[in-house]
């Protein structure tokens, strides 16, 4: 059930509070800045893989390392990077993690300036960002409550998810054209969001230290992974967007079918990487109105259904349209799921534990996108372009029918507020 709330009151309203604007502003530069530096990566690496020669399938598997190189780092440091979260100012984590990501860029950049970059050593620098990743993004959503008030705290959930949306929105669309120009004068983009994004969560003013925690670090990792493990709503709801990510992301495609399956180029790239998040975009806005109040797992069990549906709808697509609208549908209801699942977790998740528990969160998370991408990659050179998309949005709707046998506490959850 969506109920119309009243119009936000100043209580209710996070961009009345000066630190969460700057925060929002750094994410929205840090996401438009990850945004064009991903699409650049994939694009280059595919185009170079086919300009030396490798079929349509190959290089499809070396544009999957991309994501497994970023993968494999989250893997290994994101649970010791939210007990960090837990430990240190997380300003200062975040910060620092936007400066290494800066770094990653004025390597892309300086390989691609270089010359003909290797292959090896843009999967690299990927492993590198991966690994600053890790850090960024516990810290970045255990610092979302610490600067606003509770009654704000959904609100500002959304608001920051529409930081996300527009540069998942632009990056790509800018990505197109500048990739046509050069891949370095992308790169070249890319830095000097990163640089301006640091600046912006230097100038925060609030004190973002957590309380102190006692105890080994291993402890503190074991606290947060029981505490998911224990809430089988919370767990139940993250573990679905992986299996679904994982099965149906169709990202990686993307530029399969723009340089070989619909011949669109790289601003039919663009433009079909920007629809995802166009979708996402459309219902954030009327999350930001019309709040999901009831019936918080049937919404999320029938989202993933249908993003299944519009993956398949994608993968068998020859037109640029219909398949700038597969995706765009897509992203719509990918956002509906992450909504639910974000409001479930920092609501109910203590100050205290907020960094150890989203790192467990952002870790299904890497793994449904990295991890998928790769996934995605090796499923097209097993199957095809077509056959893996098909394959994965078919895994996803399946996934949807297992979870809501396993998780019966998931499919009958209601409230969210």
């Amino acid at each position: 059930m969506i109920e119309p709330p009243p119009d936000p009151q100043p209580s209710d309203n996070p961009f009345r509070i000066q630190d969460f604007r700057l925060l929002w502003f750094a994410r929205t530069a840090a996401v438009l800045a990850i945004q064009i530096q991903g699409a650049t990566l994939l694009w280059q690496v595919y185009d170079v893989a086919r300009l030396r020669h490798y079929s349509i399938p190959e290089a499809a598997l070396y544009v999957s390392l991309v994501g497994l190189m970023q993968f494999l780092p989250l893997l290994a440091l994101t649970l010791p990077a939210g007990e960090t979260a837990d430990r240190h100012d997380r300003k200062t984590v975040m910060a620092l993690c936007v400066c290494a990501e800066a770094l990653c860029a004025a390597l892309f950049l300086g390989l691609t300036l270089h010359g003909d970059a290797p292959l090896w050593s843009l999967l690299a620098v990927a492993a590198l960002f991966g690994a600053s990743r890790a850090y960024l993004a516990p810290a970045s959503q255990a610092m979302l409550p610490m600067l606003v008030p509770r009654k704000a705290l959904p609100r500002a959930i959304v608001t920051s998810s529409l930081a996300f949306l527009l540069g998942s929105i632009a990056g790509p669309a800018l990505a197109g054209p500048l990739i046509s120009i050069s891949p370095w004068a992308a790169y070249a983009a890319a830095l000097a969001l990163f640089l301006f994004a640091a600046i912006l969560i230097w100038l925060i003013r609030a004190s973002t230290r957590p309380e102190r925690q006692e105890g080994s670090r291993w402890t503190l990792i074991k606290e947060g992974v029981a505490y998911v493990w224990n809430n089988k709503i919370v767990f139940g709801s993250i573990s679905l967007d992986l299996a679904a990510v994982l099965l149906g992301g169709a990202t990686l495609l993307v530029p399969i079918y723009a340089r070989d399956i619909l011949h669109v180029g790289p601003e039919g790239y663009g433009l079909m990487r920007a629809a995802f998040g166009g979708g996402a975009l459309l219902i954030t806005l009327m999350l930001w109105r019309w709040t999901i109040t009831r019936n918080a797992g049937a919404w999320m069990f029938g989202s993933v259904a249908v993003f299944g549906v519009a993956t398949v709808a994608f993968g068998v697509s020859t037109w640029l349209w219909l398949s700038v609208a597969a995706l765009f549908i897509a992203g719509a209801a990918d956002m509906i799921s992450v909504n639910i699942r974000q409001t479930l977790i920092q609501i109910a998740t203590p100050d205290h534990m907020r960094g150890r528990v989203s790192s467990v969160s952002m870790l299904f998370i890497g793994a449904s996108n990295e991890l998928g991408e790769f996934e995605s990659g090796i499923a097209a050179r097993l199957l095809g372009p077509v056959g893996a998309a098909v394959f994965g949005g078919v895994g996803a709707v399946a996934s949807c029918g297992l979870w809501a046998w396993w998780f019966p506490q998931l499919r009958r959850a209601d409230k969210l507020v």
